[in-house]
């Protein structure tokens, strides 16, 4: 196999549900599609080894998934965190780990209940917002062929994206370019380091959205990291739509 892959590995995974129609949660009516890159050196090198000596350090081992919904719920591993002085010890250490990390999100928000207003048919978000993704991180890359890892969720749903992934990647994109973009499945206990930090991110991202004025200390440290373009973030690290 002589094919030439990019020097970065992406990491996507979610906040919110793709449902549409009446399935729209109005307190959260969004969903985020968070994009991690990071250069594979990076990410043997520094990434992985950083977030192991963290689990280490809280859990005695590094076989815990860092999952925003139990961290933020105390459920699970996470149980200790119900001491309000642990629970804020924890975060700001995550925090300040995350902020030293040598890592790119690239994240797409869409405001379903707005889309869904806007478009007689409106796309199905999940696909939606990995066209949005997958076009930004092509501007970004100076060179293609890079693997996007995403989690499994149901063979009926990852076929399904697995599908629309290569319509976009065969040219059905904003700008007609063909993308040689690979998609590889993780299973949802494969413990990847690139998808737990993608997981982490996008509901700060969601929530920085919907309530910008509610203090968003995990936004503040990923603002700084957005993928950039040209020197510009907004349109390009993040995505809001409609």
């Amino acid at each position: 196999m002589n094919q030439v892959f990019n020097d970065y590995l992406i990491f996507a995974d979610e906040s919110g549900s793709p449902s549409m129609g009446g399935n729209i949660d109005p307190q959260y009516p969004l969903f985020v599609l968070a994009f991690l890159l990071v250069k594979k050196a990076d990410y043997a090198q520094v990434v992985c080894p950083a977030v192991q000596t963290f689990k280490f350090r809280h859990f005695g081992h590094d076989q815990v998934i860092l999952h925003e919904r139990e961290i933020r719920k105390d459920l699970g591993g996470f149980k200790f965190l119900k001491t309000a002085a642990i629970k804020q010890a924890f975060l700001d250490e995550l925090t300040e780990l995350i902020a030293a990390l040598p890592i790119h999100p690239c994240c797409v928000v869409i405001d379903k209940a707005k889309h869904q207003a806007k478009y007689k048919t409106p796309a199905n978000p999940y696909h939606l917002g990995l066209e949005f993704g997958l076009e930004r991180i092509l501007g970004f890359l100076s060179q293609q062929g890079a693997h996007v890892v995403v989690e499994c969720r149901g063979k009926s749903e990852d076929d399904d994206l697995e599908l629309e992934f290569r319509r976009i990647c065969a040219g059905a994109n904003f700008s007609a370019e063909k993308m040689t973009f690979e998609i590889v499945f993780a299973d949802k206990k494969s413990n990847a380091i690139g998808l737990q930090l993608a997981d982490l991110m996008a509901r700060p991202v969601g929530i920085s959205v919907l309530k910008p004025t509610q203090p968003n200390r995990a936004m503040e440290v990923i603002r700084n990291k957005l993928l950039r373009v040209n020197g510009k973030t907004n349109g390009w690290g993040l995505k809001c739509f409609p």
